[in-house]
């Protein structure tokens, strides 16, 4: 078995990868969604949302996780989407708190979880090889689409 093969012949790494990224959303949502209160307080912390927005951004941006990982592990049509577009937003808010040297909590999976500059250098990181899983799902799904159109066309 080739590495081609591996990635994009094969149905087990798409759905594993496909899994395991949906578990990650799955589970920051719902250590967030616990407990929405912590999570506006580090939401303050990275002074972005305005006051009045706290609360609701508090609660729906755990919500959406929670969901768009739901569905991304049930294949649903705009999960994989709704995570990319997450994934983006997280990368250009720890990049903002890296680059402004903030000392603030990531926020990403407890109240509690980072608390120094480094950790947002590694959960940037994170989020990048949670982007390139990202990355590959849709790539995947290009292949798998290409194939069936030239497939149903009866093209090469």
């Amino acid at each position: 078995m080739d590495f081609k093969h591996f990635l994009y012949e094969s149905p087990w790494t798409y759905r594993i990868v496909r899994t395991m990224l949906a578990g990650v959303f799955v589970w920051s949502g719902i250590a967030k969604v616990v407990n929405p209160r912590a999570f506006a307080r580090v939401l303050s912390g990275w002074d972005l949302v305005p006051d009045p927005l706290l609360a609701p951004v508090a609660i729906g941006l755990p919500v959406l996780e929670l969901l768009a990982g739901l569905g991304l592990a049930f294949n649903l049509r705009g999960s994989l989407n709704t995570i990319a577009g997450l994934l983006l937003l997280f990368l250009a808010v720890l990049g903002y708190g890296i680059s402004n040297n903030m000392n603030v909590d990531c926020g990403c999976f407890s109240p509690e979880e980072l608390h120094s500059q480094n950790s947002l250098k590694m959960a940037f990181l994170r989020d990048v090889g949670l982007a390139g899983a990202a990355v590959y799902l849709f790539s995947w799904r290009w292949v798998h689409r290409r194939a069936l159109t030239a497939q149903a066309t009866g093209l090469p």
